[in-house]
């Protein structure tokens, strides 16, 4: 992508001069939307672990007009315990929304071709991040509505490439919904629409914290042969390639490491309030805990940034991953204005259903799906979180490199960055070399290689 593509994206932010509301719809006429007046929607997953599954579960449970029809995944023990969670959670739904037959089952790293080449109408892409740039940028050109979990990329390059597919997906008028549920959540959308009408004054300070109890999250537990029983090692039959997908929340190239694969939620929200991503970026964080052996990768256990936004206010994220214990869960936004304060979710008058938001009718994580069928069909306001999600994921990746280089990272040098993690081969015996755990003053911000 050249640099005037880039410049272009980052003038179209979304953000700038938006309400609330308006920062996550593109309203257009109903007739304008690809694929509306459909009776029955057609489906595709890319990935059927727990984040996949959960988001076919998720849609099922929210239209009936949708059906299950091709499924691409890597492994193939992957695609049947995906398929078998599907029908075992949701017998009935499985019974009549699950339409997979054999020949639309995909194993391999071309899973995602031959998925977008059936006759579905939507894609959703629930594969590891570092894949979600390369699905995305196909998907458009597919031309098939979209749903791509957060974040939108591990890297610069391929994160701004997806930004250039973004908006070609809005001038296809082409749905595309994220992962990021809290833009689904009313309670949300109306305090932070309230905000933005100045319920607090101007915004001088924020917080986004993502900090959890959780210990290192070892997918390749689930993947060890019987007679490791769910030791956190690597099975000796695995290469490489194996091991990282298998494992792949340990690897920054594959995950872009906890502050972008998960404390994106928080910082999300904190951009949607502020109406615009941060200028600047200045990050400590290390690995406190995490076990140097090759089962725990090379990402940090702990981040901890304060951002500046473009009226001077700063934002200071948290964000860890500790082992089990005492500490505190802290898992929140705040922003304090000249007026006031807000947890961006307590200026509703929506009924709280339960503390996490996941049960009932008021659950994101269902809605947000609603939303994507809705869109799609025309019976409400066209959807393209594409740019704000993008710009999110970018904020978290200023917030890594910024505590992987000691050094404080600007927006400017993200969106010039030629930062490219993503594999040049993409084969299952291709060997990738591990980088060490990144250290300040050795670390350098630049791409990383890989062989094979």
């Amino acid at each position: 992508m050249n640099s005037e593509d880039e410049k272009g994206v980052t003038r179209r932010s979304f953000f700038k001069g938006t309400a609330a509301v308006a920062s996550t719809f593109t309203i257009v006429k109903a007739e304008q939307v690809h694929g509306v007046g459909k009776a029955m929607l057609k489906l595709g997953v890319l990935g059927v672990g727990l984040r996949g599954s959960q988001a076919v579960l998720d849609t099922w449970a929210g239209n009936e007009n949708v059906q299950l029809v091709a499924i691409g995944e890597l492994f193939q023990d992957r695609l049947d315990k995906g398929v078998a969670s599907l029908k075992e959670r949701a017998p009935q739904q499985f019974e009549k929304k699950f339409k997979v037959d054999r020949e639309h089952m995909f194993v391999g790293f071309d899973a995602y071709q031959r998925v977008l080449a059936t006759d579905i109408d939507v894609i959703m892409i629930c594969t590891p991040p570092a894949y979600h740039p390369q699905h995305f940028i196909a998907a458009v050109e597919a031309k098939k509505h979209i749903f791509c979990e957060k974040p939108f990329g591990t890297d610069p390059v391929n994160v701004r490439k997806l930004m250039a597919a973004a908006k070609k997906a809005e001038q296809l008028k082409l749905t595309v919904v994220s992962g990021a549920q809290r833009h689904s959540h009313r309670q949300y959308i109306e305090t932070i629409q309230k905000i933005h009408d100045g319920a607090i004054g101007e915004i001088v300070a924020a917080y986004a914290n993502w900090a959890v109890n959780s210990g290192a999250i070892l997918h390749l537990r689930r993947d060890v042969s019987p007679e490791l029983k769910g030791a956190a090692v690597r099975d000796p039959k695995w290469t490489d390639m194996e091991f990282q997908h298998r494992n792949w929340y340990e690897f920054i190239w594959i995950c872009g490491d906890q502050v972008v694969e998960q404390n994106v939620h928080n910082i999300d929200v904190i951009n949607w309030a502020m109406g615009t991503h941060p200028v600047s970026a200045l990050a400590s964080g290390g690995v406190a805990w995490r076990p140097h052996t090759e089962a725990y990768g090379n990402i940090y256990d702990h981040n901890v940034c304060v951002f500046e936004y473009p009226n001077g206010a700063l934002m200071t994220s948290h964000g860890r991953q500790y082992p089990p214990s005492t500490f505190p869960r802290d898992v929140n936004e705040l922003v304090i204005g000249t007026k006031g304060r807000s947890n961006c979710h307590d200026m509703s008058q929506a009924r709280v259903v339960d503390s996490d938001f996941k049960q009932g009718e008021l659950s994101p994580y269902i809605q947000e799906h609603i939303d994507l069928v809705d869109s799609i069909l025309g019976r409400r306001p066209y959807i393209n979180q594409g740019i704000q999600v993008a710009e999110s994921t970018l904020t978290g990746i200023m917030a890594r490199e910024s505590a992987y280089t000691g050094m404080q990272i600007t927006w400017d040098m993200i969106m010039k960055s030629q930062q490219d993690l993503f594999p040049k081969v993409l084969d299952m015996n291709a060997k990738i070399d591990v980088p060490p755990i990144p250290v300040p003053g050795e670390y350098k911000f630049q791409p990383v290689s890989f062989t094979g």
